[in-house]
């Protein structure tokens, strides 16, 4: 059960360097699109899979620059015995120090053996593998994986092109279930003169293991096989070989016709079932083909959930799903520092995970915007559907996805985490309570930005100060609607002792004109804590929507300006998906 303990990638594609150390079990790459997540998927393919030849091209050279190799080298550890044998590989073996990742070049008691195997392609576009160390650069030695520990090695991927995995081709998962071998030679001469029922007798009994297992692994996921798996010749195959022989179902139609979600199903049973071979997985996008019961399926198949990981995953996604189904701890969030990739853990912490699941989408986004509270979240979306209604570009557009915080004490935290991961991130908070001064200046000044309201206000206070008579007149309308009308002048009062009134408020607004008094006694009343007026998503989305938005060049100046100053940073960030 190998595990890459390293990946260093350098000047293949879009990466021009990286490094990093995975967990041995599921790892999940995201990131903006661009970012180098199947890169790197690519990279660990192309080094560590069972190919005589593959054919590069320039395009595979970093800014197309042929000048400098390509060079990718993974570090391979819970080495088995054959992996291990002094005459085979001693020269080779080297130590990994787990709690640095750092690899000393002579095996050590304390440290783990591991092997470093890399591949390099030169400007005349050659692949050349080998493994490394010191000892052997030292004598000139040079030496490559036995092909039978290649075979035993290579990874599997789940992508579009892998229902080769469903017939006994060279490489394909089902000669890893087992040592069973078909010997087919005689049996598809016969086949191809009409005896594929012949050859289906005789080859069940060299492979009923195989078959007992893609029948389990199948029932286990929900996958409809008929009652049996079989194997028989493939009608469309047109050579003798391997490839000619593939699972059937129990009418005999080729399993290769299942759907593609239920491909990728079973393929990640048969993984499951076949990782004391082969323990090394790749999956591309591992939403695709999938509806979101089957994405659940799918990742519990590979051991999301377990303590102890039967498989060493690789996977991308752009899925919601995905990310709410895992530990924050697997996922990976793939950064471009201008030049070097950096693979940052998005963590352990449970407030982490509680956003990880609130809000995945969060983590797919290029900016997060950290809400307060509801009241914030509906601020953005209805001002920003007005903003968008007369020409200006959505945020939502522009990659800002909003998380709501549900109050001041995690606030700064989420945000921090957030900007540690490179995200843009923004805070809108109201001001009536203050956060942690010195830790909110650290966040401002490593580049996030605070949009709290003027001094000692909260949301609700400042709408009630900041916008023209008109305006406050329409948001009392609005209370009216959703409060009996004495319970709004109870509370207007109770926020005024009693010094003003609903009538007193309604007599104002008669003559267009609001007195301060009035406003601090409306703002209050409508954001006190018992009954509030607007204390939702969609109560603020219409506010800001039909109110705000048409009267806002009216409105206090420098509540204008902490407005603008929001989607100014929110419309500057474009996504790159």
């Amino acid at each position: 059960m190998a595990r890459l303990r390293k990946v260093q990638i350098s000047h293949f594609r879009s990466i021009k360097s990286l490094t990093w150390s995975p967990s041995p079990g599921l790892n999940c790459l995201i990131g903006p699109g661009d970012s180098g997540k199947s890169t790197v998927l690519d990279a660990i393919d192309l080094c560590l899979g069972a190919r005589r030849t593959i054919q590069f091209t320039d395009a595979d050279f970093h800014g197309l620059d042929v000048s400098e190799p390509v060079s990718i080298t993974l570090t391979i550890g819970e080495l088995d015995d054959a992996l291990k044998n002094f005459e085979t590989y001693g020269l080779y073996l080297r130590g990994f120090d787990v709690a640095t990742g750092e690899i000393e070049d002579e095996p050590e008691k304390a440290l783990e053996p591991v092997l470093c195997l890399n591949l390099t392609v030169g400007s005349d576009l050659e692949p050349a593998w080998s493994l490394i160390s010191d000892r052997a650069r030292a004598q000139n030695a040079t030496r490559n994986l036995t092909w039978g520990d290649r075979v035993r090695l290579a990874p599997t991927r789940i992508g579009v092109l892998s229902d080769f995995n469903l017939s006994w081709r060279r490489g394909s998962i089902l000669n890893r279930l087992t040592d069973e071998k078909a010997d087919a030679s005689a049996a598809l001469a016969k086949a191809a003169r009409d005896a594929r029922a012949a050859f289906g007798e005789d080859v069940e009994k060299q492979l009923g293991e195989t078959l007992r297992l893609v029948g389990e692994a199948a029932a286990e996921l929900g996958i409809d096989v008929g009652g049996k798996v079989r194997a028989l010749l493939d009608a469309h195959s047109v050579t003798f070989g391997g490839g000619t022989i593939s699972l059937h179902d129990e009418e005999g139609v080729p399993l290769r016709g299942l759907g593609i979600g239920s491909t990728r199903l079973l393929l990640a049973g048969l993984e499951r079932k076949a990782a004391a071979q082969s323990s090394v997985l790749l999956v591309d996008e591992v939403e695709h083909g999938l509806e979101p019961h089957r994405i659940i399926r799918f990742l519990g198949s590979l051991g999301a959930k377990e303590a102890e990981p039967p498989l060493q995953v690789f996977m991308t996604t752009h899925s919601p799903v995905v990310l709410r189904e895992l530990l924050a701890s697997q996922l990976v969030v793939l950064r471009d520092t201008g030049g070097q990739h950096e693979p940052l853990s998005v963590g352990v912490d449970p407030d982490i995970q509680g956003v990880v699941r609130l809000h995945p989408e969060a983590f797919l986004a290029t900016s997060v915007a950290v809400c307060e509270g509801a009241s914030e979240v509906g601020l953005v979306r209805g001002l920003d559907q007005h903003r968008s209604a007369n020409g200006d570009a959505s945020v939502f557009a522009c990659g800002v996805a909003l998380v709501d915080v549900k109050g001041e004490k995690n606030l700064l935290k989420v945000a921090e985490a957030f900007s540690s991961l490179r995200y843009r991130v923004a805070i809108l908070r109201d001001d009536d309570v203050k956060p942690n001064m010195v830790k909110e200046k650290a966040f401002a000044d490593a580049g996030g930005l605070v949009t709290a309201w003027q001094p000692g206000r909260k949301l609700e206070e400042e709408l009630f100060h900041s916008l023209p008579a008109d305006a406050v007149n329409a948001l009392l309308d609005l209370a009216l609607t959703v409060k009996d009308q004495g319970v709004v002048n109870d509370q207007i009062k109770s926020a005024s002792a009693d010094t003003v009134t609903l009538a007193s408020v309604r007599s104002e607004l008669n003559g267009r004109a609001v007195s301060e008094t009035a406003r601090v006694a409306l703002g209050k009343a409508a954001g006190g804590k018992n009954a509030p007026w607007f204390k939702n998503v969609s109560a603020m989305e219409e506010i800001w929507r039909k109110i705000v938005g048409p009267t806002f060049d009216d409105a206090d100046p420098r509540f204008q300006e902490i407005v603008n100053e929001f989607f100014a940073w929110a419309t500057d960030g474009r996504s790159r998906d």
